[in-house]
Parts: structure tokens; sequence; C-alpha cells
């Protein structure tokens, strides 16, 4: 099988990153377990959102996530398996693109630059499966897709989802 992975809240989390930043700069204690859907900044208040939207666009922020539980087992496991790519959008912040490439480089060694695939439009990929946590992403996709579980996407339907890597390594090892 030729298979598309997602970094964002897929491999790595970002969820998770947004609120660690938001505690530490807001004096706050938020946890994920706190919310129940949304993004991280529709869960603050009105007056700290606009700095949530900005972590993204500040030097550290990609390079220093936190790899998703299992995620590089069962990544090294499929890519010994299939033909397995990533397929981020690295080009949408200024710093994502090498820190990006840092992170996979330190996390998933494994996976080669010729398996890096950087895009905004998901959809103009071929292959047979593509996981990723935004429904835009899959909606378009010809293939069979997996929706991985995020609380910005827990009122999504129509999808086959996936909470975790363990998960992951049921359907396709």
């Amino acid at each position: 099988m030729t298979i598309f992975v997602d970094m964002d809240e897929v491999l790595a989390d970002t969820y998770g990153q947004h609120i660690a930043w938001y505690n530490k700069n807001h004096q706050q204690s938020l946890t994920k377990e706190a919310i129940v859907s949304g993004e991280v900044w529709e869960n603050v208040p009105a007056a700290h959102q606009e700095s949530v939207k900005k972590h993204a666009f500040m030097p550290g922020f990609f390079r220093n996530l936190t790899p998703m539980e299992d995620s590089i087992e069962v990544m090294q496991a499929l890519y010994n398996k299939h033909e397995v790519y990533i397929a981020t959008a690295a080009t949408q912040f200024p710093t994502s693109l090498k820190e990006k490439c840092d992170w996979l480089d330190e996390h998933m060694p494994f996976i080669s630059w010729q398996h890096r695939i950087l895009c905004g439009h998901k959809f103009i990929l071929k292959g047979d499966l593509l996981i990723d946590d935004r429904v835009y992403n899959l909606e378009n996709f010809d293939g069979d897709t997996l929706l991985y579980n995020s609380k910005h996407n827990t009122l999504e339907t129509g999808y086959t989802r996936v909470s975790h890597w363990q998960e992951i390594a049921k359907l396709l090892l």
C-alpha cells in the first residue's frame, strides 16, 4: 500500500503544544481533558485568542512538538511493510518547513527526504490511504482515509476514525 501520513496532530502533538504555550504565556492551567471540541484558541478567553493563533508563527513551535504516543514505533513498522510518505503543509507558516524537517530527522530518521511531501492540497496525492486530522484534506482524496481524532474534529462525521497509533497498527500491520 501507498500510505500518506499527516504530521500535525497525527504524528506530533500540536494541540498539546498550543495548550502548553498558552498556559506558560498566560499563567493558566488549561488541559486537553477540559476541552470538549474546537481549536485551542476557541477554548480560551477572547483576550487571549489572538496570542494562541500566533503560536504557529513563532520560532520553535513545530521543532519542539511531542511525538504522539506510539507514533514512532508504528511508523517504523509501517515504513518497513508499506510505501509510507509524510504529507504535511509545511509552507503555511514561516518556520515550519525547516522545523518539521528537523523534527523528522530527530524522531523519525528512517523517513528519508524522498518520502517527505510538503504540500497544501493533499487531494493531489495518489495512493491507497491518507491519515489526517483535517476533514478538508480527506474529503477530496481519491483513496481510503482515516480521520485521526483530535479535539478540533470531534463533531465531524462520515469518516473512519482512529484514536491512537496502536489502533492504526491493528488495521495496517
